[in-house]
């Protein structure tokens, strides 16, 4: 019987190939969970307004409004599920989180760039960003999650 055929009857029995961490949620595990829900909430709020805005207001273009709104709550979901999959300590959660990171990081650069009011929002994004990077490669975080180094 091959590993993938083994793999595959351990979760037709209903038990998981990979056991749960056990222990307390380590701090930074917590840290991390909660910088990436407050990222996927700002990006819902920004989402709304901008749905909002298109149906309500008035937009140059209330299609392109409403589409724009639409694609921002789309692009909620994503931090937002890997933050509670970050909260209950699931493995495959990290992986979403650090990619929000990484597009987030581009994302504050042109916030920097636009000058005034969102120069706060893009310092805020950026320190955010590297803070939750930070947290989701440390080691703690790693063994954490069940991540451990390949054998």
């Amino acid at each position: 019987m091959s590993s993938q055929q083994k793999q595959s009857a351990t979760r037709a029995a209903g038990t998981s190939a990979v056991p749960e961490p056990t222990g307390p949620r380590p701090a930074r595990l917590s840290a991390a969970a909660a910088l990436t829900a407050v990222e996927g909430l700002a990006l819902a709020a920004l989402g709304g307004y901008m749905l909002i805005m298109g149906l309500a207001g008035s937009p140059d273009s209330a299609r392109q409004a409403e589409t724009g709104g639409l694609t921002v709550l789309a692009l909620a979901v994503l931090p937002l599920v890997a933050a509670r999959g970050l909260w209950l300590r699931r493995r495959w959660s990290r992986g979403p989180s650090l990619i929000t990171q990484i597009v987030a990081l581009p994302v504050a650069w042109t916030l920097v760039n636009g000058g005034g009011a969102l120069i706060a929002a893009g310092v805020g994004l950026a320190v955010a960003a590297l803070v939750v990077l930070a947290l989701l490669v440390n080691p703690t975080a790693t063994e954490a999650l069940g991540i451990g180094p390949r054998e």
